[in-house]
């Protein structure tokens, strides 16, 4: 049965995809009606979500924020078909990075590089950071559960020579480059929610305290990598810029948990800014009134 909507699904994507960017977007109108309208995909989730980290804003300002939210994610979604055939000088004229000296000079201490991101604005086309960088992207992902459009995801994120590297895997891929010589810079997207039972560590994310992901700092710390957070902004639609922001250069000699609550900190802010660009469809905050495991550290 898999395989049989992957078969049905892929050419339509892949036509999609051929389409100029003005149709491809008034079929994204199209779709936010659909998605927001009709079906009402995961509404009162994205809701509940807003008014938790919001509570400061009326109930009407909660809806026009999901609606910006909807449209967003609408263009998101087709912004990923698209990149089943989009050429690399579009993508880099789409997204483009600026203050690049930051990331050379880390760049210089001739080390792989930990870059912990968020899911906000456009985080799959992140990817073409290594055409400006001249320095190779290292993607870390969870897999999906239909195998084949766990290939078809592959196909899109692992375009343009990217790797990419179940989370699972993670260190043993970075240690095996570190013996090969291999530079690359490994991205984490690190504000998903974590399992209960490997909830070690509780901080603030939104003025709430939940369970963080602390993989990002752990790499960082085992393997003596610099740490570094990618900032991506929504400049207009179908357009971003990001620049990276140095978190440490020496993750050894960081405190304990500092990378983490800087990196949580660095999105915190743009989520402030502007929330709609932000993916409020997962449910971040869902371990917020569970008991914490015993052990676990309290911050």
């Amino acid at each position: 049965m898999q395989l049989l909507v992957y078969r049905l699904v892929y050419p339509i994507f892949w036509i999609v995809s051929k389409l100029p960017w003005k149709l491809l977007y008034f079929l994204s109108n199209t779709i936010y009606i659909i998605v927001y309208y009709i079906i009402g995909y995961r509404k009162k989730v994205v809701t509940k979500n807003l008014m938790l980290t919001f509570p400061e804003k009326s109930i009407s300002e909660i809806h026009i924020i999901r609606k910006k939210f909807y449209k967003h994610m609408c263009d998101m979604f087709m912004e990923m078909i698209k990149s089943l055939s989009i050429s690399k000088e579009e993508m880099t004229k789409r997204f483009t990075i600026i203050d690049p000296h930051t990331f050379k000079e880390v760049q210089s201490l001739n080390k792989s590089i930990i870059v912990l991101m968020g899911h906000y604005a456009s985080y799959e086309w992140a990817i073409a950071a290594q055409f400006v960088m001249d320095f190779p992207i290292v993607g870390v992902y969870k897999k999906i559960k239909n195998k084949y459009f766990d290939q078809l995801a592959h196909r899109i994120r692992g375009r343009f020579n990217t790797r990419l590297v179940r989370h699972q895997s993670v260190i043993k891929e970075i240690t095996r480059d570190k013996v090969h010589g291999k530079l690359c810079a490994y991205g984490l997207l690190s504000d998903q929610s974590p399992k209960l039972k490997n909830s070690l560590y509780w901080t603030d994310f939104m003025g709430i305290k939940i369970p963080v992901i602390t993989g990002g700092e752990v790499l960082a710390k085992r393997l003596d990598l610099p740490v570094m957070y990618l900032h991506v902004e929504k400049i207009r639609r179908g357009y971003y810029q990001a620049k990276f922001i140095k978190i440490s250069d020496a993750p050894k000699n960081c405190e304990e948990h500092y990378i983490t609550k800087k990196y949580l900190t660095l999105l915190e802010n743009q989520i402030k800014e502007n929330p709609e660009f932000y993916l409020w469809t997962h449910k971040r905050w869902k371990h917020m009134d569970a008991k914490i495991p015993k052990g676990a550290i309290v911050d």
